[in-house]
């Protein structure tokens, strides 16, 4: 060690171990802690050597602001508690500010309507998973909501787009549908239905009108053709 790692050492001790005689009737504190480490005790006790405010620019501005310094949407300081006690505080207070709406919205939650889309024999260990790509859209404009989805299995090459009303007491036509890719891209008429077929590996959508889609294509061999592809809903 150099001297002046000595002197460094030397000063941390007699800066933060001197006796400290107003500590004498506390239980096992004959001494200042280390100031940084006394913030983090999980504990509910005072602060051994709680921090010096005098000077700090923010708690003069609260002083002086006769707006803010009995404000509630400010968070209380407690400059006598670690930072333990503080964040249990806060988390009470946050817990209480989304109970309420959290009830409020639990109880307004309600079946609309029940679809079933596929059903699977009860002999089978696990349930094979086939819905994918769930993908959900507000129209505002038209105050429609959409789920774009995939089935995988039999319906690889098929996108469904389900749509409701916001109104719940409202229907729409075609509430579901399926739009099936296959080979609709196949050049002309004489190439193989078997040879352009696509399946659908991403769906969103871009805009109210448009879903834009990412095709591949299905055949298996190297170097898949994939396909950026956008469809009007119309």
């Amino acid at each position: 060690m150099t001297q002046k790692d000595i002197t460094f050492v030397a000063d941390f001790l007699t800066e933060h171990f001197n006796e400290a005689p107003e500590l004498y009737n506390r239980k096992g504190k004959y001494f200042n802690v280390e100031r940084v480490g006394q913030y983090l005790k999980d504990e509910d006790d005072d602060l051994v050597s709680p921090p010096n405010t005098e000077g700090n620019q923010w708690f003069n501005f609260l002083k002086d602001s006769t707006h803010l310094k009995e404000s509630p949407l400010l968070f209380p300081y407690y400059p006598e508690k670690s930072l333990h006690f503080v964040k249990r505080q806060m988390e009470g207070v946050i817990d209480q500010c989304l109970q309420k709406p959290a009830d409020v919205i639990g109880k307004s939650v309600h079946q609309a309507v029940c679809m079933s889309l596929y059903k699977v024999s009860q002999s089978e260990d696990s349930t094979p998973q086939l819905f994918k790509l769930p993908f959900l859209w507000n129209d505002k404009t038209s105050n429609l909501h959409y789920v774009l989805f995939t089935m995988l299995e039999n319906s690889i090459s098929k996108i469904h787009i389900l749509r409701r009303h916001t109104d719940t007491s409202r229907s729409v036509s075609n509430g579901i549908l399926a739009v099936e890719f296959g080979n609709f891209l196949n050049n002309s008429i004489n190439e193989s239905s078997d040879s352009r077929c696509y399946s659908c590996l991403d769906a969103h959508f871009y805009d109210d009108e448009t879903v834009t889609v990412v095709l591949k294509e299905s055949v298996q061999q190297e170097g898949k053709e994939r396909v950026l592809a956008q469809l009007p809903l119309s």
